[in-house]
């Protein structure tokens, strides 16, 4: 029954999409979270805009503690198909973005994400963005023409369909805008943009990746320090794990190498140039 005055309209966006894409839960998966002291991701941000003029965000670093984690952890770098695992070709990170304002949620995969720098997946993030906000990103303007056309069943079906050939298969169909290994070998997104500290995301079948990692709002919380409780800028990591790629001593070895990259991100990005 409608109630008076109120409007039906069709099901579109994300929304859509999620009805497309989950039923109830069965999917193996596990999660983690980890507190860490920001301060020298922070400063470090800090350094790289005060050297470049470029925007370094948290989340690009955690991007890039990320594929750090991954290529420490060797069977975070496989691909589950048709019973058998393969080596992937290279450390690619999925990062969760917004266009047009906050609006609307999109995606863009950074590759070889190990051998770019935080200002180089600044800058890429930055361009794909616009030119999704645009409508000039040829990949993705496909992609979101056939989402959105397609009735839920038939969608429900494509999301299966595409990434059966694009995963499994390990196809490349960018005229289709159905690139090869659409998601990465992990993916990554920030609840702090909206002033969340602390979150959990469900994997679904079609991603194909071993995790997802939310990365919270810092925030100023108590910590112990040599025995005294400070106040500290703290950042949450949350991760959602698959357990057919991952098991938990996996997972602490993942998070160990990303604590490793946030206590001293300079000693694994490029020297910064002399200041302009």
């Amino acid at each position: 029954m409608l109630v008076r005055g109120s409007k039906r309209r069709p099901v579109t966006g994300w929304r859509k999409l999620a009805g497309a894409s989950w039923r109830g839960p069965a999917d193996p998966q596990f999660f983690g979270s980890m507190d860490i002291d920001a301060a020298a991701l922070l400063a470090y941000a800090d350094s790289v805009r005060e050297h470049t003029q470029e925007r370094v965000t948290i989340t690009h670093l955690i991007g890039r503690a990320v594929a750090h984690g991954l290529r420490e952890v060797p069977p975070l770098r496989q691909r589950i198909a048709r019973g058998y695992e393969y080596d992937r070709e290279s450390v690619d990170v999925f990062f969760i973005v917004t266009t047009d304002e906050g609006r609307e949620l999109t995606g863009v995969k950074i590759d070889h994400a190990d051998d770019k720098s935080a200002v180089d997946i600044s800058r890429e993030l930055d361009r794909r963005r616009a030119a999704i906000s645009s409508g000039t990103d040829p990949e993705f303007g496909r992609t979101k023409k056939m989402l959105e056309t397609l009735p839920r069943p038939l969608l429900r079906a494509g999301i299966r369909v595409s990434a059966w050939l694009t995963s499994d298969l390990n196809l490349d169909l960018p005229r289709l805008g159905l690139p090869r290994q659409a998601f990465g070998g992990a993916m990554i997104t920030s609840v702090g943009m909206w002033g969340i500290s602390h979150a959990y995301s469900p994997l679904t079948a079609y991603y194909r990746v071993p995790v997802l990692v939310l990365v919270g709002a810092v925030e100023p919380r108590p910590a112990a320090r040599a025995g005294q409780v400070v106040v500290r800028p703290m950042l949450t990591l949350t991760a959602t794990f698959d357990h057919r790629y991952v098991d938990g001593f996996q997972a602490a070895q993942f998070a160990a190498a990303i604590r490793e990259y946030c206590v001293d991100p300079a000693s694994f990005e490029p020297p910064l140039p002399a200041r302009p």
